[in-house]
């Protein structure tokens, strides 16, 4: 489901004739060895493109709006080789609509020390061309990523590479459709939002389905396809059956594989790629989806639970922006449920229900069917593993009533203590950075959900620029908070976003 696109970003140089045709020459020559370098050197996600040297209004207007146009430009590189007048780029910046990056670099690493003359330092201006140009984006106030270094050097490199995902999110975000099954849980205030707003700032549509419009597409699903797909089940997972009945315990994992294949192909054709579902609406669902969801957030598609549409389109986001990465070690919805306050022991076990992503997994993964308290259903199957060690980070995007606002958490993902053999669920467990007592009063602090979309694959800087991108405010937890600091920090964004 999650389709890679071929993306590509632009690389455009900007000049001026001041100095000759030869140093427009040798311009040219430069930024595209700059570009084959960069696409050579197996650190970028995406591919660069070169584009001819920018001298004039017109061409800089003419290669802005085609960046607009092209669906497989997903962001424009620019770079001031020489001087290049800063007035000559209003009127493409003022038309263009994609993510920006300006490269703060120069062809060559080292003055040249026994060489150097006036010529050399009219044609290697960037140190003057890019505060000339640097200057015209910051006062047209225009969001961009400042990259500053040697176009060898791997920080650099790494740097844009990390831009290119966020840039790719920036510009997938408004092909994001996300089918509601039912409404949110009643009286539940954190997952409401404004849909409205949301489309306007994100592009996302949020659309709602009667449960039984789906229940009816799975039920159409042929036994045939349902016993295929349990044999991939019982080829790729354990079961446990806890002493159930081999055929009984095979039948409710049956109804999970009629779910997951209906859900899909209803997700298919109506061309929506995250879903949330509510165990207090399952209308003609034998089983509130568990097994499925989690194949169905592995194939790339965002999830809510309890109707939380928010989660569901990061958790897409997100998928989206680590897509390709070398190592990825997963992506998932998730829900804070207990903590641990044992001191130098302190984390909060991460789980759900039943839907946790099995990206995230570490270790086997076996399938257990058990009761569920919830929903008036069926026991449910579902995959049962443990997560990942590392770090990653916990994502809210929470409504405040007059903007939305993005809480990135960092958080240390280690193992539990002991394991919970009663607890027939994938979870996760983590310490929030700082610790557990500062982060977690923060993350209150900040209005945050008991639902996150959180990763292993992203970074907080990369979300910060997304939420920068798309004009919302963003604010971090991480070792450097202190709640009086973030506090100023909560209050300076009261006055900055009203």
């Amino acid at each position: 489901m999650l389709q890679r696109k071929e993306y590509k970003f632009w690389f455009c140089t900007g000049s001026q004739d001041l100095y000759g045709e030869e140093v427009l020459q040798h311009v040219a020559a430069h930024s595209r060895e700059i570009v084959e370098e960069l696409n050579r050197s197996g650190v970028l996600p995406y591919e660069v493109v070169w584009k001819p040297v920018l001298i004039t209004n017109q061409l800089i207007r003419q290669t802005f709006n085609e960046a607009n146009e092209d669906p497989f430009c997903a962001g424009v590189i620019t770079w001031m080789h020489t001087f290049s007048p800063a007035k000559s780029w209003i009127l493409g910046l003022q038309e263009y609509r994609k993510p920006l990056l300006h490269l703060h670099t120069q062809y060559n690493e080292e003055i040249p020390y026994d060489s150097i003359d006036m010529d050399f330092m009219n044609e290697n201006q960037a140190a003057h061309g890019d505060r000339e140009y640097g200057h015209i984006v910051s006062r047209m106030r225009i969001e961009r990523k400042v990259v500053v270094g040697y176009w060898k050097d791997p920080v650099v490199r790494e740097k844009i590479a990390s831009w290119m995902r966020t840039a790719v999110g920036v510009v997938e975000s408004s092909h994001i459709r996300v089918m509601r099954v039912a409404d949110n849980m009643r009286n539940v205030a954190v997952t409401e939002g404004d849909k409205v707003e949301a489309q306007i700032k994100f592009g996302w549509e949020v659309d709602a389905y009667p449960v039984n419009s789906i229940a009816e597409r799975v039920h159409e699903v042929s036994d045939a396809d349902v016993n295929c797909l349990l044999e991939e089940y019982y080829s790729k997972y354990n079961m446990i059956l806890d002493g159930r009945d081999p055929e009984e315990f095979r039948q409710h994992v049956a109804v999970q594989a009629r779910i997951e294949l209906g859900f899909e192909r209803f997700l298919e054709e109506n061309h929506y790629q995250a879903i949330v579902t509510h165990f207090g609406d399952l209308g003609a669902l034998q089983q509130l989806p568990g097994l499925a969801i989690q194949r169905l957030m592995e194939k790339g598609y965002g999830f809510g639970a309890e109707g939380d549409w928010k989660v569901a389109a990061m958790v897409r986001l997100m998928k989206i922006m680590t897509e390709g990465k070398k190592d990825a070690k997963g992506t998932s919805m998730m829900e804070d449920y207990t903590y641990n306050l044992v001191r130098g022991k302190e984390g909060i076990l991460e789980a759900h229900m039943l839907e946790i992503c099995p990206s995230i997994a570490d270790g086997p993964i076996s399938v257990r069917v058990a009761p569920l308290s919830m929903g008036d259903r069926e026991d449910p199957a579902r995959l049962v593993f443990t997560s990942k060690e590392g770090r990653g980070i916990a994502v809210s995007l929470v409504d405040l009533g007059n903007r939305f606002r993005l809480i990135i958490n960092d958080v240390e993902c280690k193992k539990t203590e002991r394991p919970m053999p009663m607890l027939p669920v994938a979870t996760n467990y983590w310490t929030p950075y700082p610790d557990l007592y500062t982060g977690a009063e923060a993350w209150i602090l900040a209005g945050g959900a008991h639902h996150t979309a959180f990763t292993y694959d992203l970074t907080a800087e990369q979300m910060v620029e997304w939420a920068e991108l798309v004009g919302i405010e963003a604010v971090c937890i991480d070792e450097h908070t202190t709640i009086p600091a973030f506090k100023k920090e909560l209050r300076l964004g009261e006055v900055f976003y009203r």
